[in-house]
């Protein structure tokens, strides 16, 4: 994984990731470009797969400002790109009870090509919230006392 553009911190909180896989989008010029200036957002993000296509909804591209020619709507549908098997392994996974498809991270790979990372994700209930803050807030202690003692 290349240069991350966004990462979406909400996910990693709300759903447990069993998985994660790397796709491409089809995009427009002027989304490429607000992209690589940073302006696009995850947190509301979510994953369909339709006809056998996978569809990503609520994905913030702003308007990139520059742009010669009417920029698209900033939350409109794209298409990811996904090798077939790849769509009916997650079409299956989606088919089990509670799991889900979740946009976790954008980035750059090693071309210079922009890559969506979609987490199969599983719900967490309000007392594995709780659990994981906890264990994060015992983590930072934990480090603040090693670094007292160095």
């Amino acid at each position: 994984m290349g240069k991350v553009i966004a990462k979406n911190k909400k996910a990693y909180h709300e759903y447990i990731i069993k998985d994660v896989i790397e796709c491409g989008m089809v995009l427009v010029g002027p989304e490429v470009k607000s992209i690589r200036a940073g302006r696009v957002n995850l947190k509301d993000s979510y994953a369909v797969i339709k006809d056998g296509e996978v569809w990503v909804h609520n994905l913030h591209v702003s308007p990139y400002k520059f742009a010669t020619h009417a920029s698209p709507d900033p939350l409109r549908k794209r298409k990811l790109l996904l090798h077939r098997r790849e769509i009916d392994k997650l079409a299956g996974k989606t088919q089990e009870r509670g799991f889900t498809l979740i946009p976790v991270s954008m980035y750059f790979n090693d071309q210079g090509k922009i890559k969506l990372g979609i987490g199969l994700a599983k719900g967490k209930d309000l007392y594995d919230k709780r659990h994981t803050l906890k264990k994060k807030e015992a983590d930072r202690e934990m480090g603040r006392i090693r670094k007292e003692y160095r």
